[in-house]
């Protein structure tokens, strides 16, 4: 296999033949040109072979030192591309000007951490330092024949060196060329220094966690019992968690950059840490951890097939997924001896993923005799915890401090198992399992695991919103699929707004999906119980106003059912309540009295006249209802604090609204009626109401006004059309001094029973979910034709 190195010169396509199928010649500074053939993805290859060339044209090309690489590119030549510094502009400010070198203001590790701090010497230490010195011999022979650094080929040799155990001296060198963070760390001088500094200090919900992991990392290590290690540890991590915010800091992460920053130094153990986070490790590390989860069902596919014993008698796998998952998440670091698990990581930096699934099932196969007797989960995690922390490495430095958990019982009745063959079993009896293979896998159960995902999100929200509301869980169930699907429906349709903005799968459950107003608008229209023909998306943006209390423009699913539970469930003075709100600020922005609105065009005059009368033309005294209201709110002085007067423009349009609502209704007529009674009562209660508080200039206006509103045919019709009129003639609109409260209202509509068992009967929601589900599709279509 061929790996990309700074010496190479050209890098050409040549004529596809049948001999050479898909060639690629690349030729290198001392003058050697390698042809390789049947290259799938030709062209892509060549392309990224060529970026990078160009990317590194011109430079000296220089090789690696013991623990890490040097500078290959002068720090003014270079900045840090955009596709690196995912989500802060910060970092962009920091890395994407080529012309800024900053001096540092924090002070990095030059050296790896088991540099600085040795281990105390103990019996056995000799043979343990002998070890390391023929494994040592054995790469120095490796590298005069096969090349060092990123030229270095990688031959089924190199494959067993590195079962053995990469010497400790070699391990960063060694884990950044078959991370390939050393290209990272070559072509991004100072990013890393940069980015220190501009974290440093920076207070977050990240840096919370990583102070508190902090001293948890690899303890029982001298480097992390002192302030450098710990200094070190905490700069890392924070840089991170600055430089990709979407992943940040998560568990597990303290740990693998511990291991780091042992052998590589400050910045390389940085660059290992991206290589792992973003593209050995994908979706691992962030709170929903997805991709642990796919390897976990991906895990349990390959133990059917490679351990079908072990399958057919556990058949719940589900248990062993979950004990296995902390082994993918940690590298089984912390879950074996370091000493051990240093081995593991050894192979992982060097195979990928593939080796932790082959020593998972390595270390299963060992124990399925056992597993095979357990009759619970319980059971089955003491025989495999057992079995981990007596996995050993006699031929490592650090074997002292792993063995110092076991107790002299333990060593002497458990058996124990050394890592080399364990690997090696592992590399035998399931080498077989290849990358291409294990990428099928992800995508099919990825879709499963994503769903499932999805699923428990949707019952975590119906369980925490169903005792707050009326609806049937089934109800519930149908509520949330439309209100996601509005989302999803903003997401695939394109728009300025992108909904993918306002998922975000890191929050609690009930925030994870919001709508904006838009899409709102258009479930509200699909299932409102009320309906107020033309002008029904504008009081939608109205409720959507009232709901978004945080004022960020988004609403939650909650708060979505808590709108619609209040519209199908609650009583008379509730709803009225509501539709009073709908037409006060803040619901009735200020911008919406100088736009066009179908609220502000005239409806009553088709009203009959006859609509406004009693049958039998029986006559009602409103001054004497009048009177008696005033008194009694006067008394009792039950008026809302939470609710402003109604503005005598606010109330026609009310008066509109509630207009609007009894179209269609079977009591149209009735409720017709009924409405112009009340709305002609409630005109005399907003001049008496004025009458009492207008200055004496304004008496005589307010007195012709009086007269006007006598007969209630004429009332009605001269308020509707003043409307029309209100803008221009200031003298018809008094509306400083008129207005009407939400008692007055709710008295005056009370009189009246038809509108009372309007806003009290029942509406059947089913209806209207299937109505919906059948039409949101083509509503969303209507509005982007529209």
């Amino acid at each position: 296999m061929f790996v990309f190195h700074l010496q190479v010169v050209t890098v050409e396509k040549i004529e596809d033949t049948s001999l050479l199928p898909n060639p690629i010649i690349v030729g290198v500074k001392s003058k050697r040109v390698f042809q390789f053939t049947e290259i799938a993805n030709r062209d892509h290859l060549a392309e990224q072979l060529s970026k990078r060339l160009q990317l590194l044209r011109g430079e000296k090309p220089s090789g690696l030192e013991t623990s890490g690489v040097k500078e290959m590119i002068p720090s003014d030549s270079l900045g840090c591309p955009k596709e690196h510094c995912t989500g802060s502009t910060a970092i962009d400010s920091l890395a994407d000007d080529p012309n800024i070198k900053k001096e540092p203001r924090h002070s990095l590790n030059s050296e790896a951490l088991m540099a600085l701090f040795h281990l105390t010497e103990s019996e056995g230490a000799n043979a343990t330092v002998g070890m390391e010195e023929v494994k040592k011999q054995l790469w120095d022979d490796h590298f005069v024949e096969y090349g060092r650094t990123v030229s270095m080929f990688r031959t089924e040799k190199i494959r067993k060196l590195v079962a053995m155990g990469i010497p400790e001296c070699l391990r960063g060198e060694l884990w950044l060329l078959f991370s390939d963070a050393a290209t990272d760390l070559a072509t991004h001088p100072d990013y890393y220094a940069n980015l220190v500094d501009e974290s440093m200090g920076k207070c977050c919900m990240a840096t919370e966690e990583i102070e508190r992991d902090l001293h948890r990392s690899l303890p029982e290590h001298p480097a992390f019992q002192s302030d450098a290690g710990i200094a070190a540890l905490r700069r890392v991590l924070t840089a991170y968690a600055y430089r990709n915010p979407k992943i940040g800091y998560c568990q597990s992460m303290n740990i693998l950059t511990s291991v780091l920053l042992l052998y590589a130094k400050e910045e390389e153990a940085f660059w290992l840490l991206v290589a792992v986070c973003e593209r050995m490790l994908p979706d691992y590390f962030n709170r929903r951890v997805i991709g642990a989860q796919v390897d976990q069902a991906v895990f349990e596919e390959l133990i059917k097939e490679h351990l079908p014993e072990l399958a057919e008698h556990v058949t719940a796998l589900s248990g062993l997924a979950s004990i296995s998952l902390s082994w993918f998440l940690t590298l089984f670091l912390s879950i074996i001896p370091l000493d051990s698990s240093l081995n593991v990581v050894d192979c992982f930096f060097y195979d990928g993923i593939k080796v932790i699934f082959q020593v998972g099932l390595a270390i299963l196969d060992a124990n399925t005799q056992q597993l095979c007797r357990c009759e619970d989960d319980g059971q089955a995690l003491i025989i495999l915890s057992r079995f981990l922390d007596h996995i050993t490495n006699a031929e490592s430095p650090l074997s002292q401090i792993a063995q110092q958990h076991l107790s002299n019982e333990d060593k002497e009745h458990v058996q124990q198992m050394e890592i080399t063959d364990l690997i090696r079993d592992s590399y035998e009896k399931f080498g077989d399992i290849h990358v291409g293979q294990i990428e099928q896998m992800r995508c099919k159960h990825r879709i499963r695991v994503l769903q499932n995902l999805e699923d428990t999100t949707k019952e975590n929200v119906l369980r925490v919103v169903a005792p707050d509301v009326s609806f049937s869980t089934e109800d519930l169930g149908e509520l949330y699929d439309l209100f996601k699907r509005e989302h999803l429906l903003t997401c695939y349709w394109g728009g300025s707004d992108s909904s993918t903005l306002h998922h975000d799968p890191s929050l609690p459950y009930l925030e994870q999906y919001r709508i904006n107003s838009l899409q709102f608008s258009c479930l509200f229209c699909l299932l409102s119980p009320w309906t107020w023909g033309s002008h029904t998306r504008v009081l939608a943006q109205r409720m959507f106003r009232l709901l978004d209390e945080n004022a960020d423009s988004l609403i939650d699913f909650k708060e979505l059912v808590s709108c619609l539970d209040l519209m199908y469930y609650g009583d008379f003075s509730e709803n009225l309540k509501l539709l009073y709100r709908l037409h006060i600020p803040p619901a009735c922005s200020d911008d919406e009295a100088t736009s066009f609105s179908p609220l502000r065009t005239t409806f009553i005059s088709s009203i009959q006249s006859d609509y406004l009368r009693k049958p039998n033309s029986e006559a009602i005294d409103h001054q004497r209802q009048l009177k008696k209201m005033l008194e009694d709110l006067v008394k009792s002085k039950t008026a809302s604090k939470d609710l402003s007067l109604m503005s005598q423009r606010d109330f026609i349009q009310f008066c509109k609204s509630l207009y609007s609502m009894f179209r269609e209704d079977p009591e149209e007529n009735n409720l017709y009626q009924a409405i112009a009674t009340v709305t002609t009562l409630l005109l005399q209660i907003g001049e008496e109401g004025q009458r009492t508080r207008s200055s004496s200039s304004l008496s005589e206006l307010t007195s012709s006004k009086e007269s006007e509103l006598l007969t209630p045919t004429d009332a009605a019709d001269s308020v509707f059309e003043e409307d029309l009129h209100m803008n221009n003639n200031p003298l018809s609109q008094p509306e400083d001094d008129w207005s009407v409260s939400f008692e007055q209202i709710l008295a005056s509509l009370l009189t009246e029973q038809s509108l009372v068992n309007f806003f009290e009967k029942s509406v059947a929601i089913k209806s209207k979910l299937l109505h919906a589900k059948a039409n949101q599709y083509q509503q969303r279509i209507n509005l982007t034709i529209h």
